[in-house]
C-alpha cells in the first residue's frame, strides 16, 4: 500500500476525478462534481510536478475540495434572487383581498364561492348564498372569508 501511495501518478488523479464526475451523473446533487474538479486538479498538478509526496498531493486535494465546494456554495447564495412571481403554484393567494358573492351557502363554517369559473370552498361565519363576501386568507385549498358590511 506503500509502495501504491508513493508512486502515485496523474493518471491516477485523473481517473478518480473521473470516476467522480460519471457518479455524479448518476444523481448526487452536485457533491460529487467539485470533489472531482478537486481531484482533475491534483492530476494536473502532479502533472506539472511530477516529483510531488503523496502526503503533499492528498493535503492538496483536500484544501481543493474545501476551497471548491465553499465556492460553490458561495456563488449559489448569491445568485438566489426573489421569484418575480411570488403566487406561482398557489392559486388562491391571488384571491385574497378581493369580493365575491357567496354560491352556496356557509353552514357550519363551510360553503362556496365561485371566482371566474371555478369554484372553491370558503369558511367563514355562517352567512346564506348570495352574501358579499371578503376574501381574507388561503388555507391549503379553502379560502378564509368574512362577511362585507
Amino acid at each position: 500500500m506503500w509502495d501504491y501511495l508513493q508512486h502515485l501518478s496523474f493518471w491516477n488523479w485523473l481517473a478518480f476525478g473521473t470516476l467522480l464526475l460519471i457518479l455524479e451523473v448518476f444523481g448526487a446533487g452536485g457533491y460529487l462534481l467539485w470533489i472531482g474538479i478537486a481531484a482533475a486538479s491534483v492530476g494536473v498538478f502532479t502533472y506539472l510536478f511530477p516529483e510531488l509526496p503523496w502526503a503533499v498531493q492528498f493535503i492538496l486535494f483536500g484544501v481543493l475540495s474545501v476551497l471548491t465546494a465553499v465556492y460553490w456554495w458561495r456563488r449559489q447564495r448569491t445568485a438566489a434572487k426573489p421569484s418575480d412571481q411570488p403566487g406561482l403554484n398557489r392559486r388562491g393567494s391571488e384571491l385574497v383581498g378581493r369580493q365575491f358573492v357567496l354560491h352556496e351557502a356557509i353552514s357550519n363554517g363551510h360553503g362556496k364561492i365561485k371566482a371566474g369559473d371555478t369554484l372553491w370552498l370558503v369558511s367563514g361565519p355562517d352567512l346564506p348564498a348570495g352574501s358579499p363576501v371578503k376574501v381574507t386568507a388561503q388555507e391549503g385549498v379553502r379560502l378564509r372569508v368574512e362577511a362585507i358590511g
